[in-house]
């Protein structure tokens, strides 16, 4: 390290700024973990970011042990590795299942499988600095590829006129990223290092300018986020407000007409049929009651209440 910051001491300026500015960016998803370890569950969120991150530290601390004067590489893939191995365990914790398995699958094939793969390849079949150059295009493939990634954000945009997905300020840091890296590269003479940050420069520089030209745009509501919407509308449709006042009123009718108690009168002869129609009509019962105490006939009772 000392024998770096004195033959290229820009380039350490550089590789350290660099450290500074991936370390910030590997704690961005930082507020997503907490939040799923507050709610105990993974809300959806994918795996794979997180374990395709992992990988690519796991690759560039290879290759920079197998370099000399190196050792900013190390420091933030390191830092990296621990980072991305805490956010994995915290998903696996939390994870359905389903989502469990689907991770530890990846995991095994890709950190595992892959890596074993490469490192297995590049002992038997390299050796010196022909190892370091096959391992230094692996590191710029796979390198070019997580840059490419964004491609399906990039279309979600431009087809949704919405920068919901894109932050501005992760693209800001990925692209300040990308320059710092791609400068030291330059500084030090490592191609492999420089390459890939000309691409994810070029991609950060795409995201801010998208950004920009869409940010105060009106969103398109797509077709099938519309239907959703009718579905829940008429899922939710309520009754007629007047319906319901209607049935409360039948209902208190019903509840008085039922209250109603009949007390039967003292010798009464057989109503005649004027005080049968007079007898449909509602009683209140308290004028029932004191018919009742006075034992007046029938006739008489109809004439109160026609009254």
């Amino acid at each position: 390290m000392a024998g770096l910051s004195l033959d290229h001491p820009l380039a350490f300026t550089f590789g350290l700024f660099g450290n500074i500015i991936s370390f910030m960016t590997y704690l961005a998803p930082l507020p997503t973990f907490y939040r799923i370890f507050k709610s105990k569950s993974t809300e959806g969120f994918q795996s794979v970011p997180y374990v395709v991150a992992l990988f690519s530290s796991m690759l560039w601390i290879y290759y920079a042990l197998l370099k000399s004067n190196e050792f900013l590489l190390i420091t933030v893939n390191a830092a990296g590795c621990v980072i991305e191995t805490i956010y994995i365990a915290i998903y696996l914790t939390y994870a359905p299942k389903k989502a469990k398995l689907f991770t530890a699958m990846i995991l095994l094939l890709l950190n595992v499988g892959v890596f074993g793969l490469i490192l297995l390849l590049t002992m038997l079949f390299a050796a010196g600095e022909k190892r370091v150059v096959l391992l230094g295009w692996v590191c710029v493939g796979f390198a070019v590829s997580v840059f490419v990634a964004p491609l399906s954000i990039i279309r979600k945009v431009v087809v949704t006129r919405s920068v919901e997905f894109m932050p501005f300020f992760l693209s800001l840091s990925l692209t300040v990223s990308a320059v710092v890296w791609f400068l030291y590269g330059l500084l030090i003479k490592d191609k492999y290092v420089a390459l890939p940050n000309v691409i994810g420069f070029t991609f950060g520089v795409i995201q801010m300018g998208l950004y920009t030209f869409y940010r105060n745009a009106k969103p398109k509501v797509l077709a099938k986020d519309l239907t959703d919407e009718k579905a829940m509308a008429v899922g939710d449709t309520l009754k007629v407000p007047e319906h319901v006042v209607t049935i409360a009123r039948l209902g208190e009718q019903a509840v008085e007409i039922k209250n109603i108690e009949l007390h039967p009168v003292e010798s009464s002869p057989p109503p005649t049929e004027e005080a049968k129609q007079e007898d449909d009509l509602p009683l209140a019962a308290e004028e029932v009651g004191k018919v009742a105490d006075k034992g007046i006939n029938s006739t008489e009772q109809a004439q109160m209440i026609h009254a």
